[in-house]
């Protein structure tokens, strides 16, 4: 399997600006292109900015918007992943992330987790995605898409990696805080990703790919810190914080079927035992008592939970 050379678009869009934006898009998938890049990836809303609020309907597309056909167009021999605000036909929006391969729209990913807490409302403007899906790529991999909080929730990488994805890609938008020298790049965000990052590849044996944008959005500012992370959840790459570039990083796809045989915990995952566990947690929750001829045989019953009743009262 030949290296991938990835093209990491560690930009800073102009808010509301779509025209603008676009014209960016295009101009650094040829870059990447004459660079040698064979994926490329922006950031979360880098066709947009992020704090939309009310013009997200403004710049809303449907995949089937010639604009965003005329992106895809430039993906000849070349694969990107874009992200942009999906206005599906019941006039739904969505923040998306595209896979665009060789001329086409191949794959949409929409947010599943919407952050409303802190400096985050996005459950004001934007409905939940709510399907996660690897998805074949020209590359000879399966890609798993993700957008910035869905990988603050560790059931994303497990179920994209599980459902055939061996390059996890996260576009973000996450904001700098917590400034401080204690922290190792000196902002407590940043250091949380790349925890986070180097904890999925490892766990899933996949190559981990974060594209993080830059500049500020009104108050809303974010630092960039992209990164590309190997399947033993060493570093690869570790682009600059605050600069906007394009930055390339050559791995070898390789490395996923050297590590997934060393280390075999994608093949040794039991997701029907997880299910199971699920859907007893799902119904505890909704005040469903589970019986017990619903253990599996064999298996030791534990003794059931009580159930609280609508009048606080608790039920055998």
């Amino acid at each position: 399997m030949q290296p991938l050379r990835i093209g990491l678009a560690q930009i800073a869009p102009r808010l509301g600006d779509l025209d603008a934006n676009l014209k960016r898009h295009h101009a650094l998938l040829d870059e990447a292109r004459g660079q040698g890049a064979g994926l490329v990836v922006f950031p979360e809303l880098g066709l947009t900015g992020y704090q939309l609020q009310d013009l997200a309907a403004e710049v809303a597309m449907p995949v089937d918007d010639p604009r965003l056909q005329a992106l895809a167009a430039e993906t000849g021999g070349l694969s990107a992943v874009v992200s942009f605000v999906e206005e599906s036909t019941d006039h739904r929006l969505f923040i998306a992330a595209a896979l665009l391969e060789d001329g086409e729209l191949r794959h949409v990913h929409r947010k599943i987790y919407l952050p409303t807490y802190g400096l985050f409302d996005e459950r004001r403007f934007f409905a939940a995605g709510w399907t996660m899906r690897a998805v074949d790529s020209r590359l000879g991999v399966g890609i798993g898409l993700a957008v910035c909080e869905d990988f603050w929730h560790v059931s994303t990488p497990q179920v994209l990696a599980l459902d055939g994805a061996q390059l996890l890609v996260n576009v973000s938008s996450s904001p700098g805080r917590d400034l401080a020298a204690s922290n190792e790049v000196g902002l407590g965000t940043a250091t949380s990703w790349r925890t986070l990052m180097r904890t999925y590849a490892q766990l899933t044996t996949s190559f981990v790919v974060f594209c993080n944008r830059v500049g500020v959005d009104e108050s809303f500012s974010v630092g960039g810190g992209s990164e590309v992370i190997g399947p033993t959840g060493a570093p690869v790459y570790s682009a600059p914080m605050f600069d906007e570039e394009l930055y390339l990083v050559d791995i070898d796809l390789a490395d996923v079927r050297r590590e997934r045989i060393s280390l075999p915990l994608l093949r040794d995952e039991r997701p029907e035992l997880v299910a199971r566990e699920w859907a007893r947690l799902i119904a505890e929750r909704a005040g469903v008592a589970i019986e017990a001829s619903e253990e599996p045989r064999g298996e030791p019953s534990a003794a059931p939970r009580p159930v609280p009743s609508e009048t606080g009262t608790v039920k055998p």
